[in-house]
């Protein structure tokens, strides 16, 4: 099959769970043989470092240890001079390669290899032949931007590999303040930690009752998972080198394997999307944004064609 040669990567855990927790998620996934790299650290909320920081030392070296490419990731939003220290500290003292998820980080990965996150708007090639030109060896686009755009931006760029959000609930925005502990009647100073509450997220309907989004701290998702299995074909023919999951509360190392035994021909589409639902319950699935149309939309397997 045309999409052997993707490599599988493995996102930071974009929720708040118990500290121990995460570092047992970790150690399952460095038993993974699926998961080529892994991107640790906290995108969301610079709180939630007491609980993952006295962790995460043993979690990167037990993934090196594995044979996984490891990487830790700076915030997508620093708004603090607090989190401005810790962004220089993690690019200063860091022993892996930083994944530069906000622009702040970008003047002091300059000249150094460095990876680009998600939140990082890259929407045309001179933007992603800019970012290479300072030391950006793999660039993760945006998971909003379709098909369309990823082979554009691909095709007009060189000197980094790309990587595309493949699995998980997509990031939509993040803000200064925090809706999820403001819903559960609490301020964002005094946010108790409530979103560890909700190791998935917090389900937000419509006033008619109808499922919307899902909040996670001060980071607004889709309700929807993304999940591009029938799509790898078209994705390794357009220049992406590795696809991107991202953690959400379900065995991730059975979500990689099955994005393996689709990508190696092992199953077919269809069937690897039925053993996702199996893996991830109650989760609508979605892959509008890649098709250009309503991101919450899904397109089923049976019509999906790798272009000419």
């Amino acid at each position: 099959m045309a999409g052997r040669n993707l490599r599988i990567t493995l996102g930071p855990v974009p929720y708040l769970w118990d500290g121990e927790a995460w570092r047992d998620f970790y150690f399952r996934i460095a038993d993974c043989a699926w998961i080529d790299a892994v991107t640790l650290g906290e995108v969301v909320c610079s709180k939630r470092l007491h609980f993952t920081q006295p962790f995460i030392d043993a979690v990167a070296n037990r993934l090196a240890d594995a044979g996984k490419e490891v990487a830790l990731a700076s915030m997508a939003m620093v708004t603090l001079e607090r989190e401005a220290m810790l962004t220089r500290k993690l690019v200063e003292a860091s022993p892996w390669p930083v994944e530069a998820n906000d622009l702040s980080a970008l003047g002091l990965l300059s000249g150094r290899p460095h990876l680009i996150g998600p939140f990082v708007n890259v929407y045309n090639g001179a933007t992603a032949r800019m970012l290479a030109s300072r030391g950006a060896t793999r660039i993760c686009l945006g998971p909003e931007l379709p098909l369309a755009s990823v082979t554009e931006i691909i095709g007009a760029a060189s000197g980094a590999d790309f990587e595309v959000f493949a699995f998980g609930r997509l990031p939509l925005a993040i803000s200064a303040r925090c809706a999820h502990a403001r819903a559960k009647g609490n301020s964002k100073d005094n946010c108790q930690f409530v979103c560890q509450d909700d190791p998935d997220g917090l389900a937000v309907d419509t006033l008619d009752g109808q499922s919307f989004l899902t909040l996670n701290g001060v980071q607004t998702m889709s309700h929807t998972c993304q999940v591009l299995l029938a799509e790898l074909p078209a994705l390794q023919q357009a220049g992406v080198s590795h696809i991107r999951l991202s953690p959400q509360h379900c065995d991730m190392a059975d979500v990689a394997e099955v994005f393996a035994a689709v990508r190696d021909g092992r199953i077919d589409a269809a069937e690897g999307e039925a053993r996702l639902r199996a893996i991830y319950p109650d989760v609508p699935f979605s892959n509008g944004f890649h098709h250009g149309t309503t991101g919450a939309a899904w397109i089923p397997a049976a019509t999906e064609q790798v272009p000419a």
